[in-house]
């Protein structure tokens, strides 16, 4: 593929309005992908709206920008994503870490920031975002992280190495398998939660299917996380869990129905319920 030299900001226009149909934020994928490209961070490429792409460069970012088009997302483009203060590596095997999931971190850490060292237990764990980023504001947690898929872990071990967090532990299984007879003092999870009929899957067609849809309902992981919690939390540990804006009043009840107490939802920016907190009940004091 042959392209002319162009500006800085004539590539960002013109692709910003590209991007217009598959992104509510245009301008801002245009200028991720044209940093990569270019090795340049925004502000930088801000700075420099004169200085001239040339043809090699502007090829390798027509090639991005076709691909960003077709709905792939700009964190698979170019290998990376921001979450919490961590620069993640990702990749089609993991679901791109979301702002929203901040707060099943932020929740988790303002539970457990008291404690010693608190063993925590991460269930999904993908790319290891939610773990890693636990471990780094809670450097005396026992952190460990649980996925089926050997290819996510990869990516979360690696992520884990990168961020100089590899005392963070990752076991591949399916969600309490790996640690039977364990007990932690959090269980913290963004497990799928779409249901298989979901109307926003064709946007998501790009990221792993198994990460984002649970069953028919979309309660199905929820279920079984929260059904096998009194079994895995120690007395008054906590259970943490990502939902979707309409499953809050379900996941509250199944928390109620497996005997957990204290249990709140918290909103997210956008004021949709996100994320559910519950207890296990604490020891009689005759076991204390």
């Amino acid at each position: 593929m042959t392209v002319a030299p162009q500006r800085i900001e004539a590539l960002l226009e013109q692709a910003g309005g590209r991007l217009e149909a598959v992104s509510g934020t245009p301008r801002l994928d245009a200028e991720l992908l044209l940093g990569h490209v270019l090795g340049l961070g925004r502000a930088a490429l801000r700075g420099r709206g004169e200085q001239v792409v040339e043809s090699k460069a502007a090829a390798a970012f027509e090639t991005l920008l076709g691909r960003r088009a077709c709905g792939e997302p700009v964190a698979y483009l170019t290998g990376r994503r921001a979450f919490w203060t961590l620069d993640l590596a990702v990749g089609p095997d993991v679901l791109v870490p979301r702002p929203e999931t901040e707060l099943l971190v932020e929740a988790a850490v303002a539970r457990l920031d008291s404690h010693p060292a608190p063993a925590i237990l991460d269930l999904g764990a993908g790319s290891g975002a939610v773990a890693l980023a636990i471990a780094s504001e809670l450097p005396t947690a026992v952190v460990t992280g649980v996925d089926a898929s050997a290819a996510a872990l990869e990516i979360a071990r690696r992520n884990a190495r990168d961020s100089g967090l590899e005392h963070v532990r990752f076991l591949q299984g399916d969600w309490y398998g790996p640690c039977a007879g364990r007990r932690f003092d959090a269980v913290v999870s963004n497990p799928p939660y779409l249901a298989s009929s979901d109307p926003h899957l064709p946007a998501l067609s790009h990221e792993p299917v198994e990460a984002l849809v649970a069953g028919p309902t979309g309660l199905e992981a929820l279920q079984s996380i929260i059904s096998g919690a009194p079994a895995h939390l120690l007395p008054g540990g906590t259970l943490l869990l990502e939902h979707g804006a309409g499953q809050g009043p379900a996941v509250r009840a199944a928390c109620a129905a497996a005997g957990l107490e204290g249990i709140e939802t918290l909103g997210d920016l956008a004021g949709h319920e996100r994320v559910t907190v519950a207890r296990a009940p604490a020891a009689p004091a005759e076991a204390r």
